[in-house]
């Protein structure tokens, strides 16, 4: 089965728990702390497999979850980093973040990976905390909440040559002419369900990879038929090869499909629709394909045409000389804008607080990432890591913020779902 489109949730693991432990050995009794840090979470990985052609792995993961470090135990003893989820996907595979829509990676290379969700690191053992003004800390911290995102996975395929024109136009029969590729072919609409890939070897040694989409109808930009299937995996070719039927078989007329066609690729992406464009002109053979030939060249005298028929192999060898002379010379066009891409996103409001405040119902709620993370660090069962968590959040301006707001003594404080009394 052909999936090219998943929805997964990430949690990558929690960091191990740091200890909070004495030396108490003979002779020692007042031994300094040795309580040892927790270990890394699991990160959660996704990798290039180049045997892969579909998603379909993936098609039952609703949910990955990274395993938790190992805590950290007393006489220094570290705990181990949780071991790497790697997730296989193939070349072609977009990752984006559900939430905000940018990519967090594109991964076309045989050799791509990239950590998409980190492990929390390990929280520290009461050893870390050791200074000079409090050498005996009895404070340890728990480990880092793993990094969680929805994302979706899109595949388009890697294809030089982008075969496009509507359903049972000769797209299937030009590919079987041209490679070693076995489309299915059939006198019916929509016989190709999904893309099929084929590599062309010229006898000068130049070789290109064409993709047979799945055929267009009107509407397709809007996800009529198979026009989003098709319209994906069209975003990666260099060039647009539009195959029309020149025979009018069924009562078509060439400049009409074509219209319908450019109609909706411009609707669906500028980008697309600006890339290197060929007119071939299949069914030659038949009796009207002439006369089309030349209204079809009257109605857009600026599109290179290239007539053939594919299923007699006349002219044949002529387009595939043509494609290749064009993907010689032509340039390479990223995929995706920086301003689509999740690591060119700058962050202007640095010098923002990073937490907000809101008062519902008598009660003040903090809500922040940072803050959020502190708190579920903190082990509240020592006083010690207490006092250190209201001091981090005084520092951070958070008794003070309460205070302008009117927070009194004895008001109820919200973090999480944890309530706590303001003490001024």
């Amino acid at each position: 089965m052909f999936i090219d489109n998943i929805v997964v949730k990430l949690i990558a693991g929690k960091g191990g728990d740091g200890c909070t432990s004495f030396r108490r050995e003979k002779c020692e009794p007042l031994g300094g702390p040795n309580g040892g840090n927790g270990g890394r979470g699991a990160n959660i990985i996704f990798e290039v497999d180049k045997g892969l052609k579909t998603l379909i792995d993936l098609r039952y993961m609703k949910k990955v979850i990274g395993k938790k470090g190992v805590n950290g135990k007393g006489s220094n003893r570290n705990g181990a980093n949780a071991e790497d989820i790697v997730i296989k996907v193939p070349q072609g595979t977009t990752l984006i973040d559900y939430d905000t829509n940018l990519v967090i990676a594109d991964l076309v290379s045989e050799d791509d990976s990239f950590i998409v969700c980190h492990g929390g690191r390990g929280g520290r053992g009461n050893k870390a905390f050791a200074t000079q003004s409090n050498p005996a800390p009895k404070t340890s911290e728990y480990g880092e909440p793993g990094e969680e995102r929805i994302v979706k996975c899109e595949l388009k395929v890697l294809a030089d040559v982008g075969l496009i024109g509507m359903p049972s136009v000769g797209k299937s029969t030009f590919l079987s002419m041209v490679s070693s590729s076995k489309p299915k072919i059939a006198s019916y609409h929509f016989t190709t369900l999904n893309p099929n890939l084929g590599v062309v070897k010229l006898q000068d040694r130049r070789n290109f990879v064409l993709a047979d989409l799945p055929g267009l109808i009107e509407g397709a930009s809007e996800g009529v038929g198979l026009g989003h299937q098709f319209l994906r995996h069209a975003m990666r070719t260099k060039i647009l090869a539009h195959i029309l039927d020149m025979g009018g078989v069924e009562g078509r007329n060439p400049i009409d499909d074509y219209k319908v066609i450019r109609k909706e690729i411009e609707k669906y992406s500028k980008k697309l629709a600006n890339k290197k464009e060929i007119i071939i002109a299949n069914k030659m053979d038949l009796p009207l394909a002439k006369e089309n030939l030349e209204k079809f060249k009257k109605e857009f005298p600026l599109l290179e045409v290239i007539p053939i028929s594919a299923i007699n192999n006349d002219n044949i060898s002529e387009a595939l000389l043509k494609l290749a002379d064009i993907l010689d010379n032509i340039e390479e066009i990223p995929l995706y804008d920086e301003e689509e891409l999740e690591s060119h996103i700058i962050y202007k409001f640095q010098n923002e607080k990073p937490y907000t405040i809101t008062k519902e119902d008598d009660i003040f709620v903090i809500r922040g990432d940072e803050i959020e993370k502190l708190f579920k660090m903190t082990k509240f069962t020592e006083e010690e890591s207490v006092v250190r968590f209201a001091r981090k959040l005084k520092g951070m301006g958070v008794e003070e913020e309460l205070e302008r707001m009117g927070a009194k003594r004895g008001d109820d404080v919200q973090i999480l779902e944890y309530m706590f009394q303001f003490k001024e």
